[in-house]
């Protein structure tokens, strides 16, 4: 037995690294679709490293009648027209885009940090994976809040590219490439220069004068993780194709050392401590890209504040930021509920 998967936006950066991602954790599979918009219908698409091609079918055809679960990665406007649809004919929507992230009926679920709350998927049959920035975080403060209780988190983020999509990658390659040789670097996905530049606006600025990307940071934390906690975030993009990076202040209620931190850290899910303090000795987004961990370094105390931190926080933004964290949620999905897998 296994289940019987759909992949939604299968020709993206996202839907391709699910692909990967589910070939490589060998995920129990029935059957496969995958589907995109009609302009890819026709298409073939990699499933991993199997050497089996898919062929794209267009999403707007597709019956999700007898399918067991669906891998949204295609946009909160394309989400609002399918995953109703496929959620009532009975295939359970696990869901990239924000669109569902602040429903109180739809969990947001990163498996380390709050698996229980999956029971909740029931109400609408949709279950959303949360923003990217705000997975590799949790994942990192989860760990710390159960032994030392987090009162407040002051983040800043240093996102890559491929972020935006495959338009941010090329965009940064074109302008690198045109810098070099002396031609123009005119911005067009992204609202200034990227290349050899960093740039303090991620999504749409919102009244108070912080961005939507910031915005989602906020919520999205005291949704997962505890609605008490104290987030305030500035969200850069820079010239990186892949991997965010986060340097991350946290204040507790409870005393906690580094070095408890770092003990703490080691052994937590997900997490992979790289601290050694030495030329070198920390990870950097070059490192991350591929793996499945969200790398923890430069862990020291904050002696401004009573019971304060200071970590960097790095992960591969198109694997624990999205593809992973969503076959890890079908995953969990399997063992707790569907249990096809036996």
């Amino acid at each position: 037995m296994g289940y019987r998967i759909v992949v939604a936006g299968a020709t993206g950066n996202v839907g391709r690294e699910m692909l990967n991602i589910l070939a490589e954790r060998e995920f129990p599979l029935a059957d496969i679709a995958v589907v995109a918009s009609s302009r890819s219908q026709g298409d073939e698409v990699d499933f991993g490293e199997t050497g089996r091609k898919l062929k794209v079918q267009n999403i707007d055809n597709f019956d999700p009648t007898g399918w067991d679960m669906a891998l949204f990665a295609i946009g909160s406007d394309a989400t609002k027209i399918h995953a109703p649809r496929f959620a009532a004919a009975g295939c359970t929507v696990i869901d990239n885009s924000s669109l569902y992230r602040m429903d109180p009926d739809v969990p947001l679920i990163v498996p380390e940090v709050n698996p229980d709350a999956i029971a909740g998927y029931t109400k609408r049959n949709i279950i959303a994976n949360p923003n990217c920035s705000t997975a590799q975080m949790v994942v990192a403060l989860k760990p710390l809040h159960d032994f030392a209780k987090i009162k407040r988190v002051v983040v800043a983020t240093y996102q890559s590219v491929s972020g935006a999509g495959k338009a941010g990658m090329d965009e940064l390659f074109e302008q690198s490439r045109n810098i070099f040789v002396g031609d123009s670097a005119e911005a067009k996905k992204f609202t200034k220069q990227i290349a050899f530049n960093v740039i303090p606006h991620i999504d749409s600025f919102l009244d108070d004068g912080s961005t939507k990307e910031e915005w989602k940071m906020v919520v999205e934390t005291k949704k997962i993780l505890d609605t008490k906690i104290k987030v305030t975030a500035t969200c850069v993009r820079v010239p990186v194709f892949v991997g965010h990076s986060e340097a991350i202040n946290i204040e507790f209620e409870n005393e906690i050392s580094a070095d408890q931190a770092q003990k703490i850290l080691r052994e937590a899910p997900g997490v992979m401590l790289v601290d050694k303090r030495e030329d070198g000795g920390y990870v950097t987004p070059v490192e991350c890209v591929g793996e499945y961990a969200t790398f923890i370094s430069r862990v020291r105390e904050d002696s401004t504040v009573e019971n304060g931190l200071s970590l960097w926080c790095v992960s591969d933004n198109l694997r624990k930021g999205a593809a992973l964290n969503a076959v890890q949620i079908a995953e969990l999905l399997g063992r707790r509920y569907l249990k096809k897998a036996d």
